[in-house]
């Protein structure tokens, strides 16, 4: 399939992807507090997770929402997957200060995850689609739905397109040096979830200082086509 929309081409491999988050494991949380936080806030608002469900969350960084998962969910089940170790050993840390035993951090791919299908209530993931080439998009779209249950909510939050000279000066940084931005560009997802299969698809955008996040929600269809 061509390319259906106007983003940046990808500029950094999976193993590239891989040093430059080990690289920037020890300042991600700093990046985050400025740029990201509020986006997070939103999704897990947006997730609405109530306690004793199943959550996957993929690419779970530093483990700054997972941590706040666990807190809303301590009975249930939370299992949470990265490609980098580097940050999936903050996120051990961050999980292991909340005092809940009831979840599993694993390095795992997106492309390929290792549950069976129809296991998750929720599924959330962050920052992930604004480091994947377009065609990408929909293969791992359909891991995260045949993982959901019917009924299983969606949420996903990226880096969007913005507007004027910050976001000029983002492409201008991405097209010379991607590994100083993490190798993110601007994604909109919503018409992928769509073609996905996922139904009652919404797109909200949260600006934090100069970074436009968008989260994105939908569901994966009831047995029987119920919505």
């Amino acid at each position: 399939m061509g390319r259906t929309h106007s983003f940046l081409d990808v500029r950094l491999g999976p193993d590239q992807v891989r040093a430059a988050y080990s690289r920037l494991a020890p300042l991600y949380d700093l990046w985050s507090l400025f740029t990201e936080n509020r986006a997070r806030a939103r999704s897990l608002a947006l997730a609405a997770i109530r306690d004793a469900e199943s959550v996957l969350e993929v690419a779970v960084g530093t483990g700054e929402t997972f941590a706040r998962v666990l807190a809303a969910n301590p009975a249930g089940r939370v299992e949470g997957i990265d490609l980098t170790p580097a940050m999936l050993e903050r996120a051990r840390a961050r999980a292991a200060r909340t005092g809940h035993s009831n979840h599993r951090l694993a390095v795992g791919d997106a492309h390929r995850l290792e549950f069976a299908g129809g296991t998750f209530d929720v599924l959330l993931n962050s920052y992930l689609f604004d480091l994947l080439p377009e065609e990408d998009f929909l293969p791992v779209l359909a891991e995260f739905f045949r993982v959901l249950r019917p009924g299983g909510r969606l949420v996903l939050t990226n880096l969007a397109p913005g507007r004027g000279a910050s976001y000029a000066l983002w492409s201008w940084i991405y097209r010379r040096a991607p590994a100083l931005l993490g190798g993110c560009r601007g994604v909109e997802l919503a018409p992928f979830v769509g073609r996905a299969g996922f139904q009652n698809v919404r797109r909200e955008t949260v600006t934090q200082g100069t970074i436009v996040s968008e989260i994105v929600t939908g569901h994966r269809p009831r047995a029987g086509g119920a919505r």
